[in-house]
């Protein structure tokens, strides 16, 4: 009887310091999701309000200094350069000529009509910018 009570004590030892090892290990392992690195640049949302005044929306991340210069990169944008700087005609794939239809495309900040061009503002992490058809 001595005999089997010193295996079952020993048998008991070896799943307890198994289940323990085992627990250990456990903790120390992260999902893939907690192992990958987040994208490196600035994350931003850029919307595109068309000619019937239908909305796309993007979210991008860029390591581009301008919002022009990151839409170019995204080919998001065309345009002509211009004594003022980037003169966008499509956007999305969608052309507005001034000069030849009257339409243009606005660039907004937020919510407000941008004053400086697409080229010459600053790109910001949790921004948002947009291009409506006008």
């Amino acid at each position: 009887m001595k005999t089997t009570n010193k295996k079952i004590t020993r048998l008991t030892a070896a799943l307890l310091a198994l289940v323990l090892a085992l627990s250990l290990a456990a903790c120390g392992t992260k999902t893939p999701a907690e192992t990958e690195a987040p994208a490196a640049g600035k994350h931003f949302t850029f919307t595109v309000v068309d000619d019937k005044g239908e909305s796309t929306y993007f979210t991008l991340t860029s390591e581009e200094e301008t919002v022009g210069a990151a839409l170019l990169a995204e080919g998001l944008i065309e345009g002509e350069e211009s004594q003022y700087g980037l003169y966008v005609k499509t956007v999305n794939g969608l052309t507005a000529d001034y000069d030849k239809d009257g339409h243009y495309w606005a660039f907004y900040i937020g919510e407000d009509y941008a004053s400086t061009g697409v080229d010459q503002t600053p790109l910001e992490d949790g921004g948002s910018y947009a291009f409506q058809y006008e």
